[in-house]
């Protein structure tokens, strides 16, 4: 049984990225009216305000003292969904992992806010240690702690609309290369968990309201890297050949492509997180939240060949 109706006010942090705007979609979808999206990036924002002119959106850093925090004023959910998830320097990831966070928290607290959906990830239980799996295990404490009601989910890799980088950057970098490169033989296994299916989950917190509960949502599928691009490569009915390319080899690539790009789609560091050997166990999200999740090659199409938001791509 839902504890709040479809027309109370829902706060999104951090609204214009991936999860947010599928977010987005799927609480209008299922009849929600009244949302208030708060992001620092313009450009996605605007992306955001276009397709949704009837939300609210607010521009501005939540890592900074601002009027954002007025939004928290009446509503009845936050839903905390900010993250700082590639970048070459440590302090970007402290300051918009950490600080925007206990900035949203003492938010939230000052307007009694009655409750918190937190948007984690399964890096807190990653054998990995970079700066975007240390932040988001301190930001999952500053949460744990901070004595507002909530509920914390982690998802794996996931993929879906308007995704910039992870598989969609490689689903439009196959349809324009030669020939795609996979490192090793691409035996890497891989959980990917669809957009779609992960804000239904997140709707489902918003209305039942679990006390506390962490949950790792998992994608049903255990798939290979290899596996993965070449089902892309068959719903896109695409013909480019794939190259397998030695491991020191790729990584090294990645390494020197890094110095001429601020903003690397794909970085040594990722590449060590792909063949790290990470297996993750989550819940059964039919029987938890009532989902289920969309079988992997439909799931692929309706991401890559969407009339609507398949060509809608953020910046990152």
């Amino acid at each position: 049984m839902s504890k709040i109706d479809k027309h109370v006010k829902l706060v999104l942090t951090g609204a214009a990225g991936l999860v947010g705007q599928n977010l987005v979609v799927e609480l209008k979808a299922q009849g929600y009216d009244n949302i208030v999206a708060i992001d620092k990036h313009a450009y996605n924002l605007k992306i955001l305000h276009d397709l949704h002119p009837d939300i609210t959106v607010i521009e501005q850093d939540l890592a900074e003292d601002g009027s954002w925090t007025d939004a928290f004023s009446g509503a009845a959910c936050i839903v905390q969904l900010h993250a700082q998830i590639t970048g070459k320097f440590p302090d970007l990831f402290v300051r918009n992992n950490i600080d925007a966070t206990q900035r949203v928290l003492d938010a939230t607290r000052k307007h009694g806010v009655p409750y918190l959906v937190h948007i984690s990830s399964s890096v807190v239980n990653s054998v990995a240690n970079d700066d975007y799996t240390n932040t988001k295990k301190a930001q999952e404490k500053l949460v744990s702690e901070s004595g507002v009601q909530h509920c914390v989910l982690r998802p794996t890799l996931m993929f879906g609309w308007f995704d910039p980088k992870h598989l969609g950057w490689l689903s439009r970098f196959m349809a324009k290369t030669p020939v795609f490169p996979i490192p090793g033989d691409g035996r890497y296994m891989r959980q990917p968990l669809y957009e779609r299916d992960f804000c239904r989950c997140i709707v489902r917190c918003i209305e039942n309201q679990p006390a506390g509960d962490a949950y790792n949502i998992v994608g049903d599928t255990r798939i290979d890297y290899v596996d993965i691009i070449r089902t892309i490569k068959q719903v896109k009915k695409l013909r480019t050949p794939i190259m397998h390319i030695p491991y020191g080899l790729f990584h090294f690539l990645l390494r020197v492509y890094a110095l001429f790009s601020g903003k690397p789609p794909f970085t040594a560091d990722q590449l060590k997180a792909l063949t790290a050997g990470d297996e993750f166990h989550g819940v059964d999200t039919e029987r938890v939240f009532g989902v289920r999740q969309t079988p992997f090659v439909d799931a692929v199409r309706e991401s890559y060949c969407d009339p609507t938001y398949s060509g809608i791509v953020l910046k990152r």
